[in-house]
């Protein structure tokens, strides 16, 4: 064997240019270390699933004055309300939409430093906001109420975030190689030495004393989505980056790590179903998105709705909801709003560029433009309508309790669908991340299946598998990617 003769070409190896792989590469280079980041895609298509989010992240904090620490200065502050999220305020949205499948360890260290974190980064050059398009209403007054614990996000969204981690990570030296593709890691004497990778066809090998993966689940494989989630899984479209395949899963557990959380779920949206690029849209990136679900109602191509769309706050209903859509017929269904209603939705999703719409004066003449069978659409309708609780006042920002008494029951916001014209939006499944991963421990040191840390080795973001389970709470994903990137970068 090589052993310790072998040149190191760095001190750290970080695999994957996202949002948890830059953060670890911004931990150890502050330490001073060495920092190879390899990313798969071009500087053109960098940044992994990071680059296709609104950038949301949650944190803990005490209101409004709070957050003004470190986001940018708007002019409607004056006139919002954000209401503090407290500790048992995460922990409790955590073990809730989990169903108390995550890991209670990993959920402790999400909670408790998700916010120091993002204030570390603030405090090298990443740039937050308040999200008002995404997280609150304008109500009459022309005041703002945010809503459902998640409030904070990044300038300029997904594209932001990725072009100030890489601005960053040149400021602090990390020698970012594109078009790298992780294959395998090399181990010697049962210590990750470096990895294998494809760059233009040939394969390279880097040696360091640490490498940290951070190259995202297997959400891009049909084969692996089939493999661990079932064959209709092959039909969901992929929101994000096509690089996600599985590689670095793969080559961990081929060397002894154990498999960590949940394989058979994952974060999975109502994404627009006739764009004709739906599938890792690097231009719209997440404008496919139809998140304003919960101010109509949803039918499927039978005309029947499946789903209480106002179950909670879309923040904690719209990562499963992807899922229940695969399972209609042909994975497809239909948003619905009437004229009083549309110009609530969200513009930067429902007026995007080749948005998919269908519009009709009626509700006759939109059943026959969508196809759905006609009587069942207009019963459906009917029923919702007449059993409408009118006794409780409509308010999107609070849980109003605003129902419509059918089955399944619409819980809050029901408002009836009286007014033409009438818009249908086709949505179908759009996956984001799966939750399945490589056992680690709360520094993210990967660990073999007798709990003992494999040396060398470590993983953060959506490799990270145990904090997700069936859902997840918005926000999180890019909470816990920079959480446990930071950490394994500290240690690496």
């Amino acid at each position: 064997m090589a052993g310790t003769d072998q040149k190191l070409d760095a001190d750290v190896i970080v695999v994957g240019g996202g949002n948890a792989g830059f953060s670890a590469a911004h931990a150890a280079a502050t330490r001073g270390r060495k920092v190879i980041l390899l990313e798969r895609g071009t500087d053109e298509m960098a940044g992994g699933n990071s680059y296709y989010t609104a950038g949301a992240t949650r944190i803990i904090h005490d209101g409004l004055e709070d957050l003004q620490k470190f986001i940018e200065h708007d002019d409607r502050h004056d006139r919002s309300e954000v209401p503090p999220y407290t500790i048992e305020d995460y922990r409790s949205d955590m073990e809730r939409v989990t169903e108390g499948r995550t890991d209670k360890d990993l959920m402790e260290v999400l909670i408790k430093e998700s916010r120091p974190t993002l204030e570390w980064l603030h405090s090298l050059g990443l740039k937050y906001r308040l999200m008002y398009e995404r997280q609150a209403y304008e109500r009459e007054d022309g005041g703002f109420l945010f809503w459902g614990g998640l409030h904070v996000g990044n300038v300029g969204g997904g594209e932001g975030l990725i072009a100030d981690h890489t601005r960053v990570a040149k400021e602090l030296g990390t020698d970012i190689r594109y078009g790298h593709r992780a294959r395998r890691l090399i181990v010697e004497d049962g210590k990750v030495v470096g990895v294998v990778a494809e760059v233009d066809g040939q394969e390279v090998e880097l040696r360091a004393e640490s490498v940290i993966m951070t190259a995202g689940g297997f959400e891009a494989s049909p084969e692996l989505r089939a493999k661990y989630m079932g064959e209709a899984w092959k039909n969901a479209k992929v929101r994000g980056t096509p690089y996600n395949v599985g590689d670095m899963i793969e080559a961990a557990l081929q060397i002894g790590a154990a498999p960590g959380g949940d394989f058979t779920t994952c974060h999975s949206i109502q994404w627009d179903a006739e764009h004709p690029q739906n599938d890792s849209n690097r231009e719209l990136t997440n404008r496919l998105s139809r998140q304003s679900y919960p101010l109509g109602i949803l039918v499927n191509k039978e005309g029947k709705r499946f789903l209480d769309e106002g179950a909670d706050y879309r923040n904690y209903t719209y990562a499963k909801y992807g899922k229940v859509v695969l399972e209609q017929p042909d994975a497809f269904a239909y948003q619905v709003f009437d004229a009083d209603l549309r110009p609530m939705v969200r513009k930067e999703d429902y007026e995007m560029p080749g948005v998919s719409v269908h519009e009709a004066d009626t509700l006759e003449e939109l059943a026959d433009k969508i196809q759905v069978d006609k009587d069942a659409f207009l019963k459906t309708v009917q029923d919702y309508n007449e059993n409408i609780n009118e006794d409780a006042e409509y308010d999107p920002n609070t849980l109003d309790g605003r129902s419509s008494n059918v089955t399944p029951p619409k819980s809050h916001w029901a408002q009836a669908l009286d007014r033409g014209p009438f818009y249908a939006y086709p949505v179908t499944c759009g996956i984001t991340f799966t939750f399945g991963g490589v056992k680690t421990d709360t520094h993210g040191r990967v660990l073999n299946e007798s709990g003992a840390h494999i040396e060398g080795l470590y993983a953060a973001g959506e490799m990270l598998g145990g904090l997700f389970s069936i859902n997840y709470p918005g926000g999180a994903g890019l909470a816990a990617g920079m959480t446990f990137g930071r950490r394994a970068g500290s240690l690496a």
